[in-house]
């Protein structure tokens, strides 16, 4: 800043006598803008750089002294005034840029002050700082510096950090300068502390200059107060704090400002969360800079743990952290070091239980950072280690994935091994423990003359007690069956002595548990009446122990043994045996090396317990909805995978599924864990890791299911597509798979599905060895090998991955081989050779041979129709051996079992696949086909002018001929399947009359196998036609119901759900027995059901009806996989709108019903559960009304019990509450149960938890008139008074009462009585007995089966009008053959005649009905 023109000769009496004119001149502001900042900094710049000479001056006089201390004075007060308005101008215009935003702020800042103010405020700081370090106190009377000076100078600084911009980067030098300023004043001026403001001498009047000079106020009290108000400072202040007390050896002030923190009122902080963010702020980070200098005051500061502000607890626990982190930590610690180290991680464990999720959190992690720095001290790992595990049980998701965290954190810090096996661990443990034992009794026997004095020997068993006292206290259930206990005629000294013959024993298990029933049996006897409450278990435990095994006469310096073992770990010892003269020095370090093993050993087999307990409930949240928690779970079990830990592979193998996962952050996780794991292999060269890979990821393949091999398939066509598998690789697995290096068959096998699984990514890894891979695998080999041959065709299968739809974009013809080919050829002959052999492997590699062919083949139908006919050939001519090797001419020839159900079995895979060849392959060649024909056609119309309203036309013309062409490829290929794949002489349908039969009569074809193939078959057939289906469904059905074998009904449950897709009309009148097969004996229907409804549901395909109670009633499956699935179910369907809040009435009504209800409890935990999807106030106030007027048609006590229960599970509101007041009539009555009482009086007490003060009135009235109610026989008059209380009521509350669903109630305040207990919605009626019949079918007797009205299939042009409908009539069927009365039309023919399977009545399951009519729904 050049300033000489503007700076007089004489700057003193220059500023004496002009100081009031920069104030008092009203001219233009922009010229002053540039000359006063100019002038007042040249004046302060030259007065100090003349005031060391002056200052030296011995023989200054007074007048000089004092117009030099008015020139100090004016020149700062000047300087610092024009500083402040200056930085409120930049201020103002920075608010006014961040509206107008765009580029140009600085330019626009420079055109309105003439310069750039945050280029010059720091200069003007930079000045003043080396100002105040001259020794100026010279100039004032007894070198005392008057308060408000340093006042003005340092209230800048203040003024200046109030600023939000301070704390960006951009003004750094400005807070430095600030900073060095403030340490300045400190330092030399007292300015740490607030003293009484003292006027200001001024030749002036002090309103026109000190009106700007606020009281005096030190920093301690100032930077209390800046914290409190202003969020952005605190990190500023921490910087500058820091400074102070190392740089400037202030440190005092750390002391002053942590009191000043404590000294603040808990509950004041509660009510101001700004304050207490920035005192924790600042604490926080004050730690973590100077933890040494804050360690000293840290006992001020704990009152705030109890506190109800969490942020404050959490800074607390924070600070306590970085102490043990940077100061407490280390080997050489001092007994006073080690005691304040072990009271702050006493405090740290004991706020893993806070109140506060946050807190908890918060814990947690300080444990991580102390746990990765290894600075806990190993006698606190297992009690840390059990705090982290019980804490995965928190309900705060926060608190589990930082518990998940601790533990990865211990597992990659553990001092125990690579590998933490408790199965491995356990066997050496148990030997070297016997060792150890039978070392001390060697000892005992080789010196008997030579007595240890019981303290030694006390000492020497200390560290295994300890160790055996602690796992007893983390694993409660280890104590079962493991002591005789204490007998009633058994003294105190007697238990003593049993005590002590135990510790001798070294079993240290019976005599802690012995001890633990004597303080309970001889509280007042000796020694077990001394024991301090106060001290904790460990403690209390091991000095009763060293007092019973010492005996009285012992010495006192073992009161208390927690201190002499509380630093003992894996690698420390507590004996002290000193070498006696018939002794050798060398058996005592041979005993102390075994009782270290030992401990070392105890230490890591706990652990690793430990980690095996954690596997097991981190588990479960593998899929929770909070992404992070998930993406912990899966680093949680790499880490444990990688530790050799064996359950883990449990775990790697559960997260495969999230490989489908929506979560884009979740299956990054699974692909970057499976990477980890299985794609940095370790090993010399790149072929050795190709080795390590093909084992790793063929052991995911043993034993492995259906879905996990297709997870496992996406993420290896992941890893294909980024080329992250080496071709050594793909070299290893065709060496392996065409038998060039020695491996076994089922390595092999594994090495064809590798392949592929890497053919779906790179098809010409399979394509371009296609014949070799058929000379693997389809080979003329015998016996054949099945299985190897179902990989082979799943591999070629993926060369032409049709999992996607054929895109209308495709120009060229899909890939497909001739018929002729050798592949075909070679199946052909496999799958009909292996038709007349009882081999099981044949029946999937069928399945797999059958899709390849329809895939791959050109005109795939006509090898199957020869595979078909050449295996039905075969089961002739073995039927025609069979009657000419029988003697007796008349008797039946059999077929054998096996051919007859691979026969079926065949016909059903050709029937499915002929299907999806019509719909997928042939229409989208179709579709293709017409695409290109219009292309033709559109190439060759020559080219003419048109407008944009005839080319928009002309498109529009395009879509909808290509809509009708779509809809006329979809009609023909709905033709072919109704009316040729089942009809005439096609070959498929040759098959239909054998296959009714077997399903017609399971008594005659009761093989188990047999069944299952033609169950599975049936459910194909009728796939393909609409009326073979509408023909064959109450077959399908019966079955479904009636069929013995688990197994055939959940093959036609999955065959039944994807009929209801493919016909929704037919499948709908049958849907009760479809829920009905949720209430299933056998687990694995009620499991398959549960997959089947839950996606018919979500999709749309199932209407919801009432009966979907069935599947909250599997919410308490005693099989948790089911219930987990139920859960997931009503997860998902809340995500519906009003989906459950719609259903929730009639799932009360069919749960709590006296007939097909569950139990009490069981109801509890179903509604505790759907109510909490429950969320919308509106959704709340109206179930409270219904439920509350449901009281009224309810029939039962436990009716009104379980409505009470689900009313008070309700999120209530004030409105729900008034709601419940204006409905009171409808349950009053029913508070007379205690039950009932109770559930209302918990109401009240919810609601008064987070109640507002207008609201508590209303509270308290609906208090009183339950208390009232309750007692209203027992007290007449306040009975009266209620009643009074309620006539005063507003007239809205008087109106009609309503019933359930608002139907009008009678005169007598009941709704009028139904025919059965049941809850219908408005509009419709009690259905008569046919059409109750018909809800309840999944709980007739056995011999009623009702069947729904069959749907007629016709066919009508989309753009007909449809005539009106009809009325519509009910039919029910019923097998009982003597009831024909009263039928209006023919019986239906018999669909099967033959013996029933076991159970069933008559032996006979018959079609012949009797019909009844009634009123449709």
């Amino acid at each position: 800043m050049s300033c000489k023109r503007y700076c007089p000769s004489d700057i003193f009496h220059h500023t004496l006598k002009h100081f009031r004119l920069p104030f008092e001149f009203r001219g233009p502001w922009l010229c002053w803008s540039i000359l006063i900042p100019s002038t007042a900094f040249c004046m302060v710049s030259h007065h100090s750089q003349e005031l060391p000479a002056i200052l030296d001056d011995a023989a200054l006089s007074v007048s000089d002294r004092s117009a030099h201390l008015n020139a100090l004075k004016m020149n700062c007060y000047a300087l610092i005034r024009l500083l402040e308005s200056f930085e409120t101008m930049n201020s103002q215009t920075g608010l006014m840029d961040l509206e107008l935003g765009g580029k140009g702020r600085k330019s626009r800042a420079k055109a309105t002050h003439g310069f750039d103010w945050e280029e010059e405020r720091q200069p003007i700081l930079q000045l003043l700082t080396q100002l105040l370090q001259l020794d100026i106190r010279h100039l004032w009377n007894h070198s005392i510096i008057e308060e408000e000076f340093v006042s003005l100078v340092t209230g800048c600084c203040y003024r200046l950090l109030e600023n939000p911009t301070i704390s960006h980067q951009k003004n750094r030098p400005t807070r430095e300068a600030i900073t060095h300023l403030l340490g300045v004043a400190l330092t030399r001026y007292n300015h740490m502390l607030s003293e009484s403001a003292l006027p200001f001498p001024h030749p002036f009047p002090r309103p026109r200059i000190v009106a700007h000079v606020q009281d005096s106020t030190g920093a301690t009290v100032k930077i209390i107060q800046m914290l409190q108000h202003f969020e952005h400072l605190a990190s500023i202040l921490v910087a500058a704090v820091s400074l102070w007390a190392t740089d400037y050896g202030v440190k005092s002030i750390v002391g002053e400002i942590v009191r000043e923190i404590g000294q603040k009122c808990p509950q004041e902080l509660s009510r101001d969360p700004m304050g207490a963010k920035g005192f924790a702020t600042f604490l926080t980070e004050l730690a973590e800079r100077i933890p040494a200098i804050l360690m000293s005051s840290m006992c001020i500061l704990l009152d705030h743990l109890d506190g109800e502000n969490y942020m404050m607890r959490n800074a607390v626990l924070a600070a306590m952290a970085e102490m043990v982190l940077q100061v407490l930590s280390g080997d050489q610690l001092e007994a006073e070091s080690r005691d304040t180290r072990d009271q702050f991680l006493d405090t740290l464990q004991a706020h893993c239980h806070d109140v506060n999720s946050f807190v908890r959190s918060r814990v947690l992690q300080l444990f991580t950072r102390i746990v990765q720095q290894k600075s806990l001290p190993l006698t606190r790992f297992q009690a840390v280690v059990a705090l982290a595990v019980g804490r995965l049980a928190d309900k705060s998701v926060l608190v589990c994935k930082s518990a998940i965290q601790l533990l990865a954190s211990f597992l990659a810090n553990n001092p125990f091994s690579c590998k933490l096996s408790d199965t491995d661990l356990a066997g050496p443990l148990q030997k070297e423990t016997k060792k150890l034992q039978e070392m001390r009794a060697q000892r005992r026997a080789t010196a008997p003359s030579a007595e240890l004095d019981p303290s030694e020997e006390w000492e020497a068993m200390l560290p295994e007690l300890k160790a055996t006292l602690q796992q007893l206290l983390t694993l409660p259930q280890e104590r079962e069956g493991m002591s005789k206990g204490v007998a009633e005629t058994e003294t105190p000294k007697e238990v003593e002595g049993r005590i002590r013959r135990l510790l001798a024993k070294a079993s240290y298990k019976q005599a802690i548990i012995l001890t633990q029933e004597a303080i309970g049996h001889f509280q007042e006897s000796e020694p077990f009446c001394h024991v301090d409450r106060e001290e904790s278990e460990e403690t209390r435990f091991l000095s009763l122990l060293g007092t019973i095994f010492k005996g009285p006469a012992a010495p006192h310096q073992e009161e208390n043994p927690q201190a002499a073992a509380g630093n003992l770990g894996p690698g420390e010892t507590g004996c002290k045996d000193k070498p006696s003269g018939s002794e050798p020095e060398g058996c005592n370090d041979e005993l102390v090396k075994q009782e270290l093993l030992v401990q070392y050993l105890q230490d890591a087999h706990s652990f690793s317990l430990q980690i095996t307990k954690a596997i097991g409930i981190i588990s479960k949240m593998m899929y929770e909805h909070t992404t992070t928690v998930v993406q912990e779970v899966i680093e949680f079990f790499v880490m444990v995978f990688q530790f050799g830990v064996p359950q883990a592979l449990f775990g790697v193998r559960r997260m495969l599924p999230l490989i489908w996962s929506k979560e884009p952050g979740v299956r990054d996780a699974v692909l970057n864990a499976y990477r980890q794991l299985y794609l940095k292999p370790k090993g010399d060269s790149a072929r050795a890791k190709a080795q390590t890979l093909i084992h790793n990821l063929s052991l995911l393949l043993v034993d492995a299911s259906v879905g996990t091999i297709q997870c496992l398939e996406e993420i290896i066509w992941e890893f294909v597509q980024k080329d992250e598998l080496s071709p050594a690789v793909t070299q290893v697995l065709w060496e392996r798979a065409a038998k060039k290096v020695p491996c076994s068959p089922l390595e092999r096998c594994s090495s064809v599905m590798l392949l592929g699984m890497m053919a779906r990514g790179k098809p010409e890894i399979v394509g371009s060895n296609l014949d070799t891979l058929v000379n693997i695998g389809l080979d003329e080999k015998l016996p054949p090998d099945y299985r190897l041959a179902q990989q082979v065709c799943h591999a070629i299968t993926n060369i032409s991955d049709r999992r996607k739809q054929p895109s209308m974009g495709e120009r060229h013809a899909p890939f497909r081989l001739p018929q002729e080919h050798r592949l075909f050829e070679r199946l052909r002959e496999m799958v009909t050779k292996g038709s007349v052999h009882p081999d099981p492997l044949w029946v999937p590699f069928k399945e797999a041979a059958v899709t390849l062919i329809y895939q791959l083949a050109e005109g795939p139908e006509v090898i199957c129709t020869q595979i078909l006919q050449d295996c039905a050939k075969q089961a002739l001519e073995k039927l025609e051996e069979k009657s000419d090797d029988q003697e007796a001419p008349q008797e039946t020839p059999m077929l054998p079992t096996f051919l007859l159900m691979n026969l079926l079995s065949l016909a059903g895979d050709v029937a499915l696949q002929q299907l999806v060849h019509l719909e997928q392959a042939v229409s989208g060649e179709l579709c293709r086909r017409r695409v290109l024909r219009e292309e033709q056609e559109h190439r060759r119309k020559e080219p003419k002018e048109k407008n944009s309203n005839s080319e928009s036309t002309l498109e529009e013309e395009i879509g909808l001929g290509g809509a009708t062409a779509d809809d006329t490829e979809a009609e023909l290929i709905r033709g072919i399947c109704e009316l040729e794949l089942l009809e005439g002489k096609q070959t498929l349908a040759a098959f239909v009359p054998l296959l009714l039969k077997v399903c017609n009569n399971p008594g005659l074809y009761s093989n188990p196998e047999l069944s299952t193939a033609a169950s599975l078959a049936l459910g194909k057939f009728c796939m393909i036609s609409a009326t073979f289906c509408d023909s064959q469904l109450r077959l399908l059905f019966t079955m479904l119901e009636k069929a013995s074998l688990p197994v055939i009904r959940s093959n036609l449950m999955i065959a039944a759900g994807d009929l209801a897709i493919r016909f929704p009309n037919l499948v709908d009148p049958w849907t009760p027995h479809l829920y009905a097969r949720l209430r299933d004996p056998a687990q694995h229907v009620r499991k398959t059901a549960a997959l089947v409804m839950t996606h018919l549901i979500l999709k749309d395909m199932v209407k919801v009806k009432g009966q979907v109670s069935e599947m909250a009633v599997l919410l308490i499956d005693p099989a948790p996989q089911i219930a987990a699935l139920a859960k997931n179910f009503f997860n998902e369907l809340s995500n519906k709108a009003n989906a459950i809040y719609n259903l929730l009435p009639d799932i009360v009504s069919r749960l709590s019903a006296p007939e097909g209800g569950v139990e009490e409890e069981p109801f509890h935990t179903i509604m505790k559960q759907l109510l909490s999807y429950i969320t919308k106030d509106k959704q709340t106030e109206s179930l409270v009304e219904k439920l509350c007027q449901r009281f009224r048609t309810a029939q039962t006590e436990r009716q009104y019990r379980d409505l009470a229960y689900c009313v008070s599970q309700l999120p209530l509101t004030e409105r729900g509450l008034r709601k419940m007041l204006d409905n009171f009539d409808c349950f009053g009555d029913k508070l007379s149960d205690e039950s009932i009482f109770s559930t209302f009086l918990s109401i009240v007490s919810k609601l008064r938890r987070g109640a507002k003060p207008e609201g508590k009135a209303v509270i308290d009235e609906f208090e009183q008139k339950l208390r009232a109610c309750h007692t209203r026989g027992l007290d007449a008059v306040e009975e009266l008074e209620v009643g009074q209380g309620s006539s005063q009521r507003a007239p809205s509350a008087r109106k009609q009462p309503t019933g359930t669903w608002g139907c009008p109630l009678g005169e007598s305040g009941r709704a009028p009585p139904l025919r059965r207990r049941f809850l219908f919605p408005s509009g419709l009626k009690p259905l008569p007995l046919v059409a109750t019949r018909h809800r309840h079918v999944a709980s007739t007797a056995s011999d009623d089966f009702v069947t729904p009205k069959p749907c007629r299939i016709t066919r009508q042009h989309p753009n007909t009008q449809q005539p009106a409908s009809r009325k519509k009539f009910r039919i029910v069927f019923s097998s009982d053959e003597s009831s024909d009365e009263g039928a209006v039309f023919p019986p239906r023919p018999t669909l099967g005649v033959g013996r029933g399977p076991v159970g069933v009545p008559g032996g006979v399951w018959r079609g012949q009905a009797d019909f009844q009519w009634g009123p449709a729904v």
